[in-house]
């Protein structure tokens, strides 16, 4: 989310303040968060990032919140990977979810592709998420677009203030 990251999107930390907005605003989220170990196999495609116990594991301070979060850990690319997944979901009972964050190619499309698979209602919201190439981030949204899913911006998901 930074530019000192590892993993860095270029304009990730421009959508923080949507990121941290939309958390506040949500009956209850689930983030998800890298947890690899050092000598982590992931590392062979990409570089050491989220390394458990350090400073570049944490997620942003502005994302958290004091209760009525749920931090899913993850040590593989796609978030269905985490056995614990699938029993969080049923009891979460979700009517529908909402999708957003970084890397619209990568984690992103995991993410809201697998979620529609639930049958439920997935939104993308388009000004809350970032993509290390346009034309792939645009890939991803014309594939979830095609397969059901629902676009929006934060601005019909947020409150007026």
């Amino acid at each position: 989310m930074f530019p000192a990251g590892a993993l860095y999107v270029p304009g990730a930390e421009r959508i923080l303040p949507v990121i941290a907005q939309l958390n506040q605003c949500a009956e209850i989220v689930v983030s998800t968060m890298c947890a690899h170990a050092e000598n982590d196999p992931e590392f062979r495609q990409w570089p050491p990032h989220c390394i458990v116990g350090t400073t570049g594991q944490l997620k942003p301070q502005s994302t958290l919140r004091a209760s009525g979060q749920i931090i899913l850990e993850k040590q593989q690319l796609d978030l269905f990977t985490n056995p614990n997944l699938p029993k969080l979901l049923e009891e979460l009972a979700a009517d529908e979810y909402v999708v957003y964050g970084v890397v619209t190619e990568y984690c992103v499309k995991c993410a809201a592709l697998g979620l529609l698979k639930t049958g439920k209602p997935v939104t993308l919201v388009t000004d809350a998420i970032r993509s290390l190439r346009a034309e792939d981030g645009d890939g991803v949204i014309q594939a979830f677009t095609a397969a059901g899913g629902k676009l929006a911006t934060s601005s019909k998901l947020l409150p007026m203030r």
